[in-house]
């Protein structure tokens, strides 16, 4: 048997050229499910398909859910806010319920368009509904200007006709990850001011802001910088709004269930139809 001494050079040793043949494809073929994740994907097992968030996803999970309002003599119109998952949706059924606006997801991120936007923003429209597009922010992904670009190309748009909203952002608890998107409250004041300045610079119109109290104060810091020129969307399931986010002293819009007849995300709007018409036509 060979002696190794000190000093001396082992001789090297190379597999056969069947086995290095072998190993080689081993590391080649590796299936494309062990790749890393990308920016789309979410690497939570337990979270959400990307893409399939919508419109207060999170509100009875963070804030849970009370009542519905009461009869009240103050005016408020009835709408619905609707999104892919709810697929095709019975507009007719809606209309006689009484249901006068509505609004559709058009996309999410810089990643993902709604499937059904078509039926459900050209449908609410057919049977005489005002209605609108609105864009789930996922400041994680991409800038405020991309999505708001991305919102207003497939669906975010606006015209002048008295029958089209303005674009709303939706600006919520993250499904996919941390509630703040990993954000600081300045780094999200900053990503929200982005969407809303492009959008604008996009459409002419102010967007609408979805969001909730608490979700509001917890990722902006109680930010009251964009009450004077976006209109409100609040998110809380209750009998009443309750406290309203820093900045805003009265709400435009109000989504107070997730449990409504035919389509089950039901909203009232702060006024008469004269007023949804109103802010319609800008």
């Amino acid at each position: 048997m060979p002696v190794h001494r000190p000093g001396s050079v082992r001789p090297r040793r190379f597999l056969p050229a069947g086995l290095l043949l072998a190993a080689l494809s081993l590391v080649l073929t590796v299936p494309a499910s062990a790749a890393p994740t990308t920016a789309t994907t979410s690497t939570d097992a337990t979270a959400p398909a990307r893409g399939s968030a919508h419109m207060g996803m999170g509100v009875v999970a963070h804030d849970g859910q009370g009542g519905v309002p009461a009869g009240t003599r103050a005016v408020q119109t009835e709408g619905v806010d609707v999104s892919g998952h709810q697929g095709d949706v019975a507009w007719q059924t809606l209309w006689n319920s009484g249901v006068r606006w509505a609004y559709t997801k058009a996309t999410e991120g810089t990643y993902y368009r709604n499937p059904y936007f078509a039926q459900q923003y050209n449908g609410s429209y057919d049977v005489g509904m005002i209605r609108g597009a609105y864009h789930f922010a996922t400041p994680d992904t991409t800038g405020g200007a991309a999505q708001a670009d991305y919102f207003a190309d497939h669906g975010g748009g606006w015209s002048k006709d008295g029958r089209t909203l303005p674009g709303v952002l939706d600006i919520e608890w993250n499904p996919y990850g941390d509630a703040c998107y990993g954000k600081t409250q300045s780094a999200m004041v900053t990503w929200i001011r982005d969407f809303l300045n492009r959008y604008k610079a996009r459409t002419g119109r102010d967007a609408v802001v979805y969001t909730a109290t608490s979700w509001w104060t917890q990722c902006t810091g109680d930010y009251a910088g964009f009450a004077a020129a976006n209109p409100l969307w609040i998110a809380r399931y209750a009998s009443t709004v309750g406290t309203l986010p820093a900045g805003w002293s009265y709400f435009t819009m109000w989504q107070y269930t997730s449990s409504g007849p035919t389509v089950g995300d039901h909203d009232k709007f702060n006024g008469a139809l004269d007023r949804v018409v109103a802010l319609a036509n800008g």
